[in-house]
């Protein structure tokens, strides 16, 4: 049977590899970025007629709401959401705490999240058959490190959403899951200094930090027709570093 996959942050390292990992002949997928759907360019070219891509900003309401109408008109209900943007993390001390920076990464994070799902999720109960998948991060799993706080706020309130849409959802087939890497290496670390993103790797058991083709293969099973068992999973991808 097709899927039909609404990504959104498909344009970021790990969307663009679940993408081209997943796709199969005959599978839908709605792909949102925003100011980077050229990343996407390469894959529409090798799967021609099954990525359709949106830029769309998630801190509009009003953009995220035009979309969603878009896809409900056009598309075949998702039998996929995964929700993987996020605003770059920024190391800084509570004290010179953003809130506006703040805002708007709940916004991206968790706001579009119950948007989105509160538009799909009942057509999808009603078809008994679904997959969702959010991105969390191993910071929620025991201690945090320091000068994270708006990051570690934001994926908590993530994580607590998925958790109870997992329960209230089990009952139609829908399984809710999330993976948390510890530090990945992609263009998402650009504001993270080089100092700290070195010392991570060497503090790690296995002596680097994840890489994305680390995350993508757990996303792809938990996505899976095999997974349907698991829900309301907080998936580990941290080479031991964190162990819950």
């Amino acid at each position: 049977m097709a899927n039909v996959y609404l990504i959104t942050g498909a344009s970021s390292d790990v969307g663009t590899a679940l993408i081209q990992r997943i796709l199969q002949e005959g599978d839908t997928v709605i792909a949102q970025g925003s100011g980077d759907l050229a990343q996407l360019a390469p894959l529409c070219k090798a799967h021609p007629g099954q990525i359709h891509t949106y830029d769309v900003d998630l801190t509009d309401g009003q953009a995220l709401d035009l979309f969603l109408k878009d896809v409900q008109a056009n598309y075949p209900t998702p039998t996929h959401l995964v929700h993987l943007p996020a605003l770059r993390m920024i190391n800084t001390k509570f004290k010179k705490f953003d809130e506006e920076r703040f805002e708007l990464d709940l916004s991206v994070q968790v706001r579009s999240a119950i948007r989105i799902c509160k538009t799909f999720l009942p057509a999808m109960a009603k078809a008994k058959r679904g997959r969702v998948l959010f991105m969390l991060t191993s910071y929620q799993i025991g201690v945090p490190p320091k000068n994270a706080t708006a990051y570690v706020m934001v994926k908590s309130m993530l994580g607590g959403f998925a958790r109870s849409l997992a329960i209230e959802y089990a009952q139609y087939g829908i399984t809710v899951n999330c993976v948390a890497p510890s530090m990945m290496e992609t263009k998402f670390l650009a504001d993270t200094s080089d100092l700290i993103v070195q010392a991570a790797a060497e503090a790690n058991p296995m002596g680097r930090n994840a890489q994305v083709s680390d995350v993508v293969p757990a996303m792809a099973f938990l996505l899976s027709d095999e997974a349907g068992f698991i829900t309301g999973a907080v998936l580990p991808i941290t080479g031991g570093s964190v162990i819950p």
